[in-house]
């Protein structure tokens, strides 16, 4: 046998354990392939009514959206009635904390001139019962 007979044989036994372990391989190759493609499937039918219910959800957030827009205004001037209402009650809280004080003064007043007229009558009353 000649040197170039060896070197065949040994490079179709090469290529003979080269094709049998490619074997495995483009088979597994092969499965993923089809598993791929069924995925491909399942999400596409899974994929449909998911989108058709996004898009219903959609036009529903666009329907309440446009409420909510509708009635801001409603909701600002509300808002602002109700800082209204607020600037009212605390000048009336101011007015009647004045009026407290004045009531009070008055009848702080009124004691101390009652207690004033009470002791100058009795004074006047000691004089003129003294003379």
């Amino acid at each position: 046998m000649s040197l170039t007979s060896v070197a065949l044989i040994v490079i179709v036994a090469a290529l003979c354990i080269l094709v049998l372990a490619m074997i495995p391989a483009i088979l597994a190759v092969k499965r993923t392939a089809e598993s791929l493609g069924n995925l491909s499937d399942m999400v596409q039918d899974e994929l449909k009514p998911t989108l058709k219910e996004l898009t219903s959800v959609l036009a529903e957030l666009k329907t309440i959206g446009g409420g909510v827009a509708e009635h801001t205004d409603d909701v600002r001037c509300f808002m602002s009635a109700l800082g209204e209402t607020g600037t009212n009650l605390h000048t009336i809280n101011r007015a009647v904390g004045v009026l407290s004080n004045v009531v009070s003064t008055a009848s702080i007043w009124s004691a101390g001139a009652k207690a004033a007229g009470s002791y100058m009558l009795g004074r006047y009353l000691k004089k003129r019962g003294g003379v």
